[in-house]
């Protein structure tokens, strides 16, 4: 395959960097950080009229029609700019299963919608385990005449305090396999029963609990079949992973610059620290592993973005993006010292997103065990 950026998705690249130095420097991400909203109205229109929540849907629901590997990289620059607020679970969460499992109906509604910057959705998935794998759902759903009625409680929901519906994972059948019997539906987030209650983060990302009490919902509303979501949800646990991975690496990009300006203008004993053998190093080892994880991540989009089996490429991925960006910035943090760890600095905005990334759809050992499935062992 060519690990080059085609001229389209170079032009991408330097439209997005740009627009992204300009509008959102990092004294807007602190902001951003304690602002309840965690996003600006007039920032998100500006993003909707460059058209990048509509970047990977088909023109027919109002998208530009690009493939997964464009979206790549545009995360990757907003990955280097910390960009806050409900890009990723409006368009990647909501807008992917939304694609993978909404009907002609539903796509018409909602796509062009979140296409234009007017309409928030996310996924509530993960509960108190915390886990992706199918018998982590307990949240229940039970049929009543046309409705079905919803009890339990989702936690780490992004953004759900925005959105204006929430695709909420629910088990509506009991048994032996725990992939069968789950199934999504597509909740007004304004439904009675709805509680949402904002969580604190180690990221400054907004993370929400959700609680269903009740929640009643149309049987027209399941996104795909009942009791056969598992399937979809998978798919686009997988297409968020390389998602999150891509953030990452740009987060790295970042912190490898923050580093050699810091090593390069800083003296130790009358000379520049970056002069020292350990530093040198640090900084090699750096490059090391954010180049690698920027071509693992390219070739895991690349064959999601073309059809191909990517089961192994995306685990393998995952697994190595979470462990290297993790090293990378401990690394950096080695070689600026003290003051990559005060709020002044920006180097800790990239460790903390970093560190929360690496949780996000399956940690190292999560997709480590899922190639070892994949390995046959």
């Amino acid at each position: 395959m060519d690990y080059d950026l085609n001229e389209e998705q170079e032009l991408l690249k330097k439209a997005a960097k740009g627009f992204l130095s300009k509008e959102c420097k990092p004294l807007f991400v602190r902001e951003m950080e304690e602002d309840p909203q965690g996003i600006t109205p007039e920032l998100w229109q500006k993003m909707a009229e460059l058209g990048w929540m509509g970047l990977i849907f088909p023109e027919e629901y109002g998208g530009i029609g690009g493939s997964y590997l464009d979206l790549m990289v545009l995360l990757v620059e907003m990955g280097y700019s910390c960009l806050p607020g409900p890009f990723f679970s409006t368009v990647i969460l909501g807008g992917m299963t939304l694609m993978e499992a909404g009907n002609e109906e539903k796509k018409q509604e909602l796509l062009a919608g979140i296409a234009e910057g007017k309409i928030f959705v996310t996924l509530a998935l993960t509960e108190a385990t915390a886990g992706y794998s199918p018998e982590r759902i307990a949240v229940k759903a039970e049929k009543d005449a046309d409705n079905f009625v919803i009890n339990g409680t989702k936690l780490f929901v992004p953004d759900a305090h925005l959105a204006n519906y929430i695709i909420c994972v629910a088990r509506t059948k009991e048994g032996g396999n725990k992939e069968d019997g789950i199934t999504l539906f597509l909740v007004d987030a304004k439904s009675q029963g709805v509680v949402i209650t904002p969580l604190k983060t180690f990221a400054g990302d907004k993370l929400n609990e959700v609680v269903f009490n009740n929640v009643k919902v149309p049987e027209r509303n399941i996104l795909g079949e009942l009791d056969k979501g598992w399937s979809i949800m998978k798919k686009v646990i997988q297409k968020a992973a390389i998602a999150k991975c891509a953030e990452m690496v740009g987060g790295g990009q970042r912190a490898l610059e923050l580093t050699i300006e810091q090593v390069t203008e800083r003296e130790q004993f009358g000379v520049k620290v970056g002069s020292f053998q350990a530093i040198q190093h640090h900084c090699a080892n750096i490059l090391t592993y954010l180049e690698t994880s920027r071509l693992m991540t390219h070739q895991a989009a690349w064959r999601i973005s073309e059809g191909l089996p990517c089961e192994k490429e995306i685990a393998m991925t995952k697994a190595w993006v979470t462990d290297s960006c993790r090293s990378l910035l401990a690394l950096a943090h080695q070689a600026v010292g003290g003051t990559g760890f005060m709020e002044e600095h920006d180097l800790q905005l990239y460790f903390r997103r970093t560190k929360a990334a690496g949780v996000y759809f399956g940690d190292a050992d999560f997709h480590r065990e899922a190639l070892a499935d994949v390995m046959g062992l």
